[in-house]
């Protein structure tokens, strides 16, 4: 088993920026690829980010690509998501999950754990 804790979410004015942490607790860290998912509300859950095992490869979604960077310290067993030039529609919970994969994905019936997520607020 694997537990994921997400934190660093809350509210930001548009154009700003913030960074979430996930930490992560069980198994060993580094055998997992790991990715960042969001759900607005009334919508269904996205893709956003995911990165690999090392950290030499990173995937993102279209809709935040130069403005999200996803990372990993192995050591520290954390993912990080930072997110520059929030935009309204950049807000959701954000929930970081934890794939038995040797390269990022975006399909999230691949993630085999999920932590409880974060709630990022972006006001206009």
């Amino acid at each position: 088993q694997v537990q994921l804790v997400e934190s660093g979410g809350g509210l930001v004015q548009a154009g700003g920026s913030l960074t979430l942490s996930c930490a992560a607790s069980g198994r060993t860290f580094s055998n997992y690829a790991m990715g960042w998912f969001r759900q607005a509300p009334g919508k269904e859950r996205e893709f956003v980010a995911a990165i690999d095992w090392s950290g030499s490869s990173t995937y993102y979604a279209d809709s935040v690509k130069g403005r999200f960077t996803i990372s990993r310290d192995n050591a520290k067993n954390t993912v990080y998501l930072r997110m520059n030039s929030l935009k309204p529609e950049d807000t959701a919970v954000y929930y970081c999950a934890a794939a038995i994969l040797p390269l990022p994905t975006s399909r999230s019936a691949m993630y085999n754990y999920w932590g409880q997520g974060t709630q990022v607020t972006i006001s206009s």
